[in-house]
């Protein structure tokens, strides 16, 4: 079902055909992170925020298909309960924590300020996700380096021409654009194509 999915992006978005063998790379980390009960972080600015929490959103709630809570959990609490709460990957965006990221930008670099928060929550074996247009931006390239650190796996989603950050990451995904907007038009898919593929996996 996987190939599936991703054959559907290349016949709708021809152009990202270049991206399909890291599209597949990726897709294999995360369902390796989530097997062994890790969890994904997620940083963009701008409008790579925004993604970020949309990303966030198809992974923790159904997306395409009904999710089941696990019979151990489902045991244990009301069928109420149960049954309006959805199978859920653990995934967090890391721009959204306002306080955090004013006192740290008021009081320190704010280039790392997602690099703090990096530091903070990842452990060996987690994912990191790191969007940026241009592959250079200073605040996604430190919190990359301090993921690495951690020991993590980290992933970049970026244009075409790749940037700091697909020197840096274990594998990125460079859209074939290099205006901001119309890399953003193709992170899009992408980034749905994943979670579809990451939904099938675990909850078909």
């Amino acid at each position: 079902m996987q190939n599936k999915i991703i054959n559907e992006l290349i016949s709708r978005y021809a152009k990202l055909s270049v991206c399909e063998n890291d599209i597949v790379e990726v897709f294999c980390s995360l369902q390796k992170c989530f097997e062994q009960g890790n969890r994904l972080y997620v940083f963009g600015n701008g409008g790579s925020a925004a993604d970020s929490l949309h990303i966030v959103g198809e992974l923790v709630k159904s997306f395409t298909i009904k999710r089941s809570v696990e019979n151990n959990f489902s045991n244990r609490v009301s069928q109420e309960l149960s049954a309006n709460l959805h199978g859920a990957l653990p995934a967090f965006a890391i721009v959204e924590n306002i306080a955090l990221a004013t006192a740290f930008s008021n009081d320190c670099n704010p280039e790392y300020t997602f690099a703090q928060q990096i530091y903070a929550y990842v452990r060996e074996g987690d994912c990191v996700l790191g969007i940026s247009t241009s592959g250079n931006s200073k605040n996604i390239i430190n919190a990359i380096e301090t993921a690495k650190g951690r020991g993590a796996v980290t992933i970049g989603l970026t244009g075409e021409n790749g940037g700091k950050l697909k020197e840096l990451c274990d594998v990125c995904i460079c859209v074939p654009e290099t205006e901001t907007y119309k890399i953003q038009e193709l992170h899009l898919p992408v980034y749905h194509c994943l979670c579809m593929m990451l939904e099938e996996h675990f909850f078909k």
